[in-house]
């Protein structure tokens, strides 16, 4: 590897950032946990899967179009 290049640099700065922290690990490790939670947790409990639920298979398109028909003309 080049170690006058661009993206060996951009490697080495975070490398050598990460390995010096110390605050930080237990910072991103809480960040973590959150998109781990938001991601994950959230959508399986309060994000159900709408179209697979009420559109037949094969014919996600035509509910999708039905449906924004529909509401923009109720308005």
């Amino acid at each position: 590897m080049n170690k006058d290049g661009f993206w060996y640099s951009v490697f080495h700065l975070y490398y050598d950032g990460f390995r010096q922290m110390t605050l930080g690990k237990t910072l991103w490790l809480i960040i973590g946990i959150k998109l781990f939670i938001i991601f994950v947790v959230l959508k399986i409990f309060f994000f159900p899967n709408f179209l697979k639920q009420n559109a037949q298979d094969g014919a996600e398109a035509d509910f999708v179009t039905t449906e924004f028909v529909e509401r923009s003309v109720a308005e």
